[in-house]
């Protein structure tokens, strides 16, 4: 290869959309517009990369006219499922709708730890625990990478907040980073093989993520092995010294240009290297391994594809949504018969017209374009993409045609009075209540906007019988909670959401899903109740301290032994479990065989999880293990689950290795982090492995 085409594949321009509108020349006409574009090299055989956001689903903010896709649950309903085939289906889907459209890489995998519950990006992350975001981030990139295109994973690593999040430093012990953050993105890599990973836009210790050597040379590449390219994300290379610490390409070089002066990977490396401070082995490597991934997934071979099964595609966005809906609480309001002829009030959410959807570089263009786009706006570089989306799948419609003999009136939820006077004429008041989240925005607190807590708060007051149905992208608090008789956590379902939402009303579907993040009663219970200079301007530098190191979510909440209002793995059915015999072994690891028995009068899908509760020395929760069970009534089924070793040790990074301590460890199964049932003690000789 000549230097002209080693430098080609090093740079990824954007093509021309809503946030970035100026045509770039290097694209050359007939190229479908995208996140990237870098160029083949004919002459021997490498095809040109096209990426595309796909977190949930082929994006497309404003690139190809009256293109659209399968919009897809938020990452949180998929991770709600508990469910790694249907991750590895949902990745499947996304790989087979690239392919369609000549795209190569997907920009997926978003698998950030929601350290914090106004983080705007959560919708799209995966959960808290570092296990259960390997596992379904893992399958997701499977399935991709099966249709013969690229998957990243991302970003890598603590891009948990996104308040500028350009300038953030994100702070954290080293040996906790490997025991939280890093060691779901070490699972996932190992799991998935990835052929690219994305860094992040914040600092870490100090250095950017694009530019931080630990990171990348140390831990990455060095510690693990990881043989794929490591890109960045759009706008965030400083420089040209990115490449000696670890980065491979530049990606959105344009957003570079703009914020730090030049497009680090073009004609500054090119000085680098032609002045001796960029090696030719370094610039080789970098090519390499872009090369690697792109031959080892397959895209050389990859043509572009039928256009496929869009039907087949619904249903799996459908049967996402069905396994995702957390019932957290019902006192006997759910679910509705189908057979009675009840007075239904339908209040607020925007219900008659769809359901929410996040906003950013994941929103999809469903088919048939959005039900309705309501504008946010403020200030930073995704102003302009902040909205509220709603998808066309209404939940109204939708109860109507479930509940034929129903009286089912809508009431927009306007305001308290109004609605209340709509509950009063109903046997059910049901409330929607939805929330705007999105890329470069966190947050400022856990409530619902728009008024809607004092909507709920009045219909409750006004009938006893009153149920929630929440489409946020987070936990929100619910001074209303004692108030009400059943609460559902829809998330984003996607765009057959609304379909999904009434059957698991009407009991058609026996709700399954389970939390994979934790409620906290209100901010004062996580680890920083305040973000750090929440009203400096948009630019300003910000410092995070994770001095909660490895206890995130429900590890956090054990060990300052507070109590959420919903913990992690929390899920209500309309039917019952039972756990029963519980037998451990030990040896290298933990191991746990256990009975599921389905106890109720219906069908349904339970997910026992196996914790950790104390180690040497330490009282502590970590998950070690969960399986999906679906049962018909009275059936039993055999539960065997061995813990991966890292999650029973701690990184002892002066030694740069993993210990086990010798000693009596306690494992408990339950239906959340709380709610344990069978518990049994082992005991280990301890030892030391891995890197």
């Amino acid at each position: 290869m000549t230097d002209d085409e080693r430098f080609s594949l090093l740079v990824g321009v954007m093509g021309a959309g809503e946030l970035w509108p100026v045509p770039d020349e290097r694209i050359p006409p007939g190229v479908p517009m995208s996140a990237a574009y870098v160029p083949g090299i004919p002459r021997l055989g490498v095809p040109a990369l096209l990426m595309s956001d796909a977190g949930l689903g082929v994006t497309n903010p404003g690139y190809r006219p009256g293109d659209t896709a399968t919009a897809l649950p938020a990452g949180l309903a998929l991770a709600a499922s508990f469910d790694p085939a249907l991750a590895r289906e949902a990745g499947g889907l996304i790989g087979r709708e690239a392919r369609s459209r000549g795209f190569n890489v997907q920009l997926a995998g978003a698998m950030n730890l929601a350290r914090d519950p106004r983080n705007g990006r959560n919708f799209e992350y995966v959960s808290e625990d570092p296990l259960l975001t390997a596992t379904i981030a893992a399958e997701s990139v499977k399935g991709i990478q099966h249709e013969g295109v690229i998957s990243t994973v991302k970003h890598y690593s603590l891009n948990g907040n996104e308040t500028n999040r350009h300038w953030l430093d994100a702070v954290i012990d080293p040996d906790a980073h490997r025991e939280s953050d890093l060691l779901a993105f070490e699972m996932a890599i190992e799991r998935g093989a990835p052929g690219a990973v994305m860094a992040a836009y914040n600092k870490i210790n100090g250095d950017y993520a694009a530019a931080n050597d630990v990171l990348i040379n140390g831990v990455l590449k060095g510690a693990w092995g990881y043989r794929g390219w490591v890109m960045s994300d759009w706008g965030a290379t400083p420089g040209w010294e990115c490449a000696l610490a670890g980065l491979d390409q530049e990606c959105g070089a344009q957003i570079d240009a703009l914020l730090w002066g030049s497009e680090a990977f073009g004609d500054p490396l090119r000085a680098a290297h032609a002045e001796g401070g960029l090696a030719s082995e370094r610039l080789s490597d970098m090519v390499r391994r872009i090369l690697r991934s792109m031959f080892a997934v397959g895209v050389d071979r990859a043509h572009v594809g039928p256009a496929p099964d869009m039907d087949a595609h619904n249903e799996i966005a459908l049967r996402i949504a069905r396994a995702g809906i957390v019932l957290l609480a019902n006192r006997g309001a759910l679910p509705l018969a189908p057979e009675s002829s009840p007075r239904i009030a339908v209040i607020g959410g925007y219900a008659h017209a769809g359901v929410a959807a996040g906003y950013g570089s994941a929103a999809v263009v469903p088919p048939g374009g959005y039900a309705a786009v309501v504008p946010i706006g403020g200030q930073g570089l995704e102003a302009g993409m902040r909205n509220l989306y709603l998808l066309p799948s209404s939940p109204l419609s939708e109860l109507r045609e479930r509940l034929p003999r129903a009286q089912i009136e809508f009431d927009p939820g306007l305001g308290p009075a109004e609605a209340a006077m709509a509950a009063r004429r109903a046997d059910v008041a049901i409330v929607f209540a939805v929330r705007a989240e999105g890329e470069g925005f966190d947050g400022a607190d856990l409530s619902l906007p728009w008024g809607q807590d004092a909507v709920i708060a009045a219909v409750a007051a006004a009938n006893p019988n009153t149920v929630v149905v929440l489409e946020t992208g987070n936990p929100v608090t619910m001074p209303w909670r004692n108030s009400v008789n059943a609460i559902l956590q829809a998330w984003y379902p996607g765009q057959n959401g609304g379909r999904a939402i009434a059957e698991v009303l009407a009991g058609v579907v026996n709700p399954s899903g389970r939390l994979p993040i934790t409620f906290p009663v209100d901010l004062g219970q996580t680890p920083r109740p305040e973000l750090p200079d929440p009203a400096t301007p948009w630019g300003t530098p910000t410092t995070i301290d994770y001095f909660e190191g490895a206890d995130v979510g429900y590890r956090w909440f054990a060990k300052r032994g507070l109590a959420p209002m919903f913990a992690f793995g929390h899920g209500l059915s309309y039917t019952r479990f039972e756990y029963r015999d519980l037998v451990l072994g030990a040896g290298d690891t933990i191991s746990a065989s256990f009975s599921v028995a389905n106890v109720g009068d219906r069908a349904g899908a339970d997910v026992p999880q196996l914790y950790l509760t104390s180690a040497p020395g330490e009282r502590c929760s970590r998950l070690l293990g969960f399986e999906r069970v679906e049962l018909e009534p009275g059936a039993t089924r055999r539960v065997s689950i061995e813990a991966d070793a890292r999650l029973l040790a701690h990184y002892d990074g002066g030694a740069g290795t993993w210990r086990i301590a010798p000693g009596g460890y306690t494992v408990a199964v339950g239906a959340s982090a709380v709610a344990l049932r069978l518990a049994g003690g082992v005991e280990l000789a301890g030892r030391a492995f891995g890197r």
